[in-house]
């Protein structure tokens, strides 16, 4: 079986999680806490960075790019034979646009709200010797860019049946992923972005997001709305 080297909250994780569990990939989780550099983590993805596919047959995808693109050409070349759609599908303009999405989630947001987020929030907390307390400062200008990127998030979810398009995609599951765990640490303001809400909400209901829902940090809970498919 493949086996999938993630963290609980890493969005990326999360979002190839969703990605195998929409195609029907199955593959053992291995948690990995990217803080502590651990020479044999390195030794499988020198870049430190969370996820990491290995294969059953040996082979090992490093990051949720690869991975993506990996199974994508897998399924596109295999779609008419009834399997799954592929990750990105339609035109290539609609498949360009998918990516571009791709890229504001896993690289945009990340940067400007997950990353930090889940530093001042959960991984400080969780690194030992540390003693780090959450910067007032910097959660203030996380929550202002949290703002920005749900306004964004409902502006797509508003003028189209997906946020790519027509067609569920990449895109979605990329950007479920980061707000799942932002909800997850309660600083999603839902009430004030109904056409995001409602798109999460179709998300949140799928499959796919069962195990995500059943996740738990240790000493950290969940936000009580963060399980609640009628949130």
């Amino acid at each position: 079986m493949h086996t999938l080297t993630h963290f609980r909250l890493c969005p990326k994780s999360r979002s190839i999680r969703i990605a195998l569990a929409e195609i029907g990939v199955e593959a053992e989780l291995a948690e990995e806490r990217p803080w502590e550099w651990r020479p044999a983590f390195l030794a499988l993805n020198p870049a430190g960075e969370l996820p990491v596919l290995a294969l059953e047959g040996g082979f090992v995808l490093c990051g949720a790019y690869a991975v993506s693109e990996y199974f994508a050409d897998l399924l596109h070349n295999l779609e008419k034979e009834g399997r799954p759609a592929p990750l990105f599908q339609g035109s290539n303009e609609d498949r360009a646009e998918q990516r571009r999405l791709v890229d504001w989630f896993h690289g945009k947001l990340d940067r400007e709200v997950t990353r930090e987020l889940l530093y001042e929030r959960v991984y400080g907390h969780l690194i030992p010797d540390k003693g780090h307390a959450p910067d007032p400062g910097a959660l203030r200008a996380i929550r202002a860019n949290i703002r920005y990127h749900l306004g964004y998030v409902n502006h797509l979810a508003h003028e189209r049946r997906w946020l790519a398009g027509d067609e569920m995609s990449f895109a979605d599951m990329a950007a479920a992923a980061h707000l799942s765990s932002i909800d997850y640490l309660g600083e999603v303001a839902w009430e004030d972005y109904p056409s995001a809400k409602s798109w999460y909400a179709r998300m949140k209901s799928r499959p796919s997001f069962r195990a995500l829902l059943a996740d738990r940090m240790p000493g950290i809970s969940p936000a009580p709305v963060y399980a609640d498919l009628d949130f």
